[in-house]
């Protein structure tokens, strides 16, 4: 990804706002977006109050290593999927010292890596939240036709926009995308 959108730096500004309203602490677990829903909520002054920290676990190694994902889990769903999705979000907030909210992303960006089943431009994103000792999970896919930076931009909105919805509704997997 290569500059931060007025649109992505937007949404980065509303989520801190209602996400210090509400007492909530942020961590993301990133894959195709390398790092880009981080940098895009520390683009955001003051932020240090609501995000605590973004893991980028790119090969399904560190997936496995970093988040707990269960290797059989990718094998058997592959690694992009809204299930290893959901399990990244859940691993991130089970190594987070205090954060309620998670989001996490893996796909295809491209130019290569795609398979017929899942086309580059395939996105999973998966959201997870704290409720005292339970962690509550919902995904779902995206696709984005384009370059790897359309591709990568827009993941970042969208999973910016989806942890929004999910402080104000609760179920960012029903909103529509735009993007």
């Amino acid at each position: 990804m290569s500059a931060i959108t007025s649109k992505i730096l937007l949404a980065a500004q509303q989520l801190g706002i209602i996400a210090k309203d509400r007492h909530h602490i942020v961590v993301t677990a990133e894959s195709c977006t390398g790092g880009g829903i981080a940098a895009a909520l520390t683009e955001v002054a003051g932020s240090s109050a609501w995000f605590e920290e973004g893991f980028v676990t790119y090969a399904a190694s560190a997936k496995v290593a970093r988040l707990d994902v269960r290797p059989s889990l990718i094998e058997t769903e592959g690694v992009v999927s809204e299930a290893v999705a959901q399990a990244m979000a859940r691993g991130a907030l089970a190594r987070s010292a205090s954060a309620t909210l998670a989001v996490a992303v893996t796909g295809f960006a491209g130019p290569g890596g795609g398979t017929a089943q899942t086309p580059v431009g395939t996105v999973c994103i998966g959201w997870a939240e704290r409720f005292n000792e339970h962690i509550v999970t919902c995904s779902r896919s995206i696709f984005v036709p384009g370059s790897r930076a359309t591709v990568r931009e827009a993941t970042v909105l969208v999973a910016l926009e989806g942890l929004i919805e999910l402080m104000r509704f609760g179920n960012p997997a029903l909103m529509p995308c735009e993007y």
